[in-house]
């Protein structure tokens, strides 16, 4: 099974966010996946806290990129 999500960013929740955001304004969907989030709800302990995946549609990927250069060049 393939898929059309390409992750572009692995890293703090926060600026994950903050990248999100900037994508939504531009109407790029994106996905966050929180493996410690996950399982934590599952009942596991995980040794990534806060550290996030970003995945946006493999179409967009250009676009999204540069924007998460444009959050990391501000943080």
């Amino acid at each position: 099974m393939t898929s059309n999500y390409i992750k572009i960013y692995t890293g703090e929740s926060f600026v994950a966010q903050q990248i999100v955001s900037q994508l939504q304004g531009m109407g790029i969907e994106a996905i966050i996946k929180d493996e410690a989030e996950s399982a934590r709800l599952a009942g596991f302990a995980s040794s990534m806290l806060g550290q996030v995946d970003l995945y946006v549609n493999k179409d967009e990927v250009e676009k999204a990129t540069a924007v998460v250069k444009a959050v990391l060049k501000e943080s």
